[in-house]
Order: C-alpha cells, then structure tokens, then sequence
C-alpha cells in the first residue's frame, strides 16, 4: 500500500469517532451506528453496545461483522468523492473476566470520557472487532483491497 493510502485509512480510523457497523440480526442485514476506539495496532476496533439495541443480537462472538467509516461528507464537495473505508471480521466479546478487560475499557473511556459511567450499567458489553479484510475508496476510480497485512502497515506508518 502507497503512503497517502496508509495515511488516509489511519487518519479515517483515528479521527472518526463513529461506524456503521453491519451485522446479522435473524438472519437478515441490521445496520447501527456506534462509537469506536481503534486498537493501538489498527488490526481491530472496540465498540461498546447495549444488550437492548437490536444490533447487538448480531454481535456474538464469531459472528461477521462489515462497519462502513467515512470522512464529513462536506456540501461543496462531491459525495462520491467522500474518502470512506469499509471493513469486515469476526465478532468477540471483551468480557470482564479477560485479562485485557481493563486496558481495553480503560482505551474506550479515553477517547469516550462519559461512557465511564455507561460501563457501570449491566446491560453494556464491550466487544473487538476483528479485522480480516478492507475496502478503501479515496475518490472516484480510487479503491484498494486491504488485506490483514495491511492493518499491521498502519501500525508502523
């Protein structure tokens, strides 16, 4: 991967702080949209759902996962033109008991202060996505697959 497209996909996974995170609910596609915190690795996303919102029925662990992140979509510009990365895995639940319960928390309410009070609430799991593969579209006629070696760029960029 080029370095603008190294640097685009990391600006787009640290300055964005929601994704519309795709899943399966029933057997049928369910889209929500919620806040995330990337992995110091770029190789998954944390995201911090209630038990009571439908997408979370699509949230069990093992369970594929397509979360769509995107640049402000600007009125002058061109909507097509919006730089927007769309990425796929597999499900897993951060439960309490996992040693890396506290740091990922801890990772969640630094870059979501207020939700250190959500944790407190019994019906809020945290969970990783796992990133397997990507789509990065930076314009018209501008895509690359991204593929789980180029995560591991995004740290070292």
């Amino acid at each position: 991967m080029e370095q603008e497209e190294l640097s685009l996909v990391k600006k787009l996974l640290t300055d964005c702080r929601v994704l519309s995170l795709g899943v399966l609910v029933d057997g049928k596609p369910h889209v929500g949209l919620l806040p995330f915190v990337s992995a110091a690795d770029y190789r998954s996303a944390l995201v911090h759902a209630s038990q009571l919102a439908r997408h979370s029925r699509g949230l069990q662990p093992g369970s594929p996962f397509s979360a769509l992140i995107h640049a402000s979509d600007e009125q002058q510009n061109d909507a097509l033109q919006v730089p927007r990365v769309t990425i796929s895995g597999m499900v897993q639940l951060v439960a309490q008991a996992d040693a890396d319960f506290e740091a990922s928390r801890q990772a969640y309410i630094d870059r979501f202060p207020s939700s250190d009070e959500i944790f407190l609430l019994g019906d809020f799991n945290l969970y990783r996505l796992h990133f397997e593969w990507g789509r990065l579209v930076s314009g018209f006629a501008r895509a690359i697959t991204l593929s789980p070696d180029s995560f591991l760029e995004l740290a070292e960029a």
